[in-house]
């Protein structure tokens, strides 16, 4: 008999996995569900193991199928995305981003980046990781007309500040940023470019979204586990040389991990595969999503931002929501009701701790298997909130709606048989 407490998680975890699988609109723009053989593999004796050191040169012994695992995975991601060099080992996007930094820019250094108000990520900003490590930011500049980087201002601030490190790519990220024009005012200064392909990294692959390294960058970060409909980790991808990849490579091990979270690999790569195989349509579904959605909202009254230019190019849709109370307001009711979404800063705010947006991402419902009809069922069901609807009313309409939506697409199944000889190589049960 289990003890009580250990019961009693067992019971939230149980109950937070009907919920959130079975039960509600998910539409965190950082969030996906795995496959089924993704989310199987997952669950491997790499979780209680160590490979300090990089292929071929570890710290630790019995790590011979760790260096196949991480050779084969680095590979692939090199092969899909261009690029010369890759590193897997970092945890997330978040220590992708502090390991390239920490590489590429000298102690009292400055980058350029957009601060959170523009779409920016903490960890592009002084409030994050550049503080530890006493590098200084300067913004680039905003174009609200155009919803993206003045091009014309950054110049000015690339000109006159010399970053070592010019950061694209965000947290709130409708369209493609200019890399392609930073890239070019980054040779005026000798500067790096880094895009954060974080949120955009399946869009990417799938072939809807700009290469940033074919785009002029010189590193791409990124976590696993948003476009990319992974587990959670990170990566750091270069067309650099040598010495700027050894750089990185020594800043992820010893300076930022020890441990690299081994168990996500193979379940990563099966990720990849998937994307190369089933992404080109994926991608394609969530953009046109996205779409969908911000056209439906703006028909029901409710018209996201960026109208003029389309309202997005990516997974993401943003709202402002000042006049219906702020989006801590709107994010809560519409939890209520059984519709994920975060609060979210937008160009016009004062203060990024109040907030007046919601920002919305459609990759994981279009994982399992909704459509333009659906997005705009949806919009329908936001717009209730938003516009004072009791919120247990529309939440049993959603928990409803979902039936019909449980099989993820897009990716490998399993059967039993599989599952069984793959827990029974763990113990788990014979």
């Amino acid at each position: 008999m289990l003890p009580r407490d250990l019961e009693e998680v067992l019971n939230i975890t149980l109950t937070h996995n009907m919920w959130r699988r079975r039960e509600t609109i998910n539409l965190i723009a950082s969030e996906n569900v795995m496959s089924p053989l993704a989310e199987l593999v997952y669950l491997n004796d790499l979780a209680g193991r160590y490979a300090e050191g990089t292929v071929g040169s570890r710290y630790y012994q019995g790590t011979k199928y760790v260096d196949a695992l991480e050779d084969a995975l680095s590979r692939r991601f090199a092969n899909v995305l261009g690029a010369k060099f890759v590193d897997v080992r970092p945890v997330s996007g978040t220590v992708a981003n502090l390991a390239t930094y920490y590489a590429l820019v000298p102690e009292s250094g400055t980058v350029a980046s957009l601060p959170v108000k523009y779409g920016g990520h903490i960890s592009h900003n002084n409030v994050g990781g550049l503080k530890a490590l006493r590098i200084k930011a300067v913004e680039l500049p905003w174009d609200l007309d155009n919803f993206n980087i003045d091009v014309d201002g950054a110049r000015k601030v690339i000109e006159e500040k010399k970053p070592k490190l010019i950061i694209t790519g965000a947290s709130l990220y409708l369209f493609p940023h200019p890399v392609k024009e930073i890239a070019e005012i980054a040779k005026t200064v000798g500067a790096y470019v880094l895009h954060d392909s974080a949120h955009v990294l399946g869009l990417i692959i799938g072939g809807v979204f700009p290469n940033p390294l074919r785009e002029g960058a010189h590193v791409i970060t990124s976590s696993t586990h948003k476009t990319f409909p992974g587990p959670q980790g990170g990566l750091i991808a270069t067309v650099s040389d040598d010495e700027v990849n050894s750089s990185i490579q020594r800043a992820v091990f010893p300076v930022f991990t020890s441990n690299y979270h081994l168990h996500r690999y193979a379940a990563t790569y099966i990720t990849l595969v998937e994307m190369e195989l089933f992404g080109a349509e994926y991608a394609y579904r969530i953009r046109e999503n996205a779409r969908a959605l911000a056209e439906a909202l703006a028909e029901e009254g409710i018209t996201p931002v960026a109208e003029r230019q389309g309202f997005t190019k990516t997974h993401q849709v943003a709202v402002d929501v000042s006049k219906y109370g702020g989006g801590d307001k709107i994010a809560l009711r519409l939890e209520e009701a059984n519709i994920i979404v975060n609060k979210n800063a937008l160009p016009w705010d004062k203060s990024v701790l109040k907030p007046s947006g919601i920002r919305i991402g459609v990759q994981e419902m279009t994982r399992f298997g909704m459509g333009r009809s659906e997005m705009r069922e949806i919009a329908r069901f936001i717009a209730r909130v938003i516009k004072g609807e009791d919120t247990e009313a529309v939440r049993r309409d959603v928990v409803e709606f979902r039936k019909m939506y449980l099989e993820i697409k897009y990716g490998f199944k399993i059967d039993k048989e599989l599952v069984d000889k793959f827990l029974g190589s763990l113990n788990l049960y014979t």
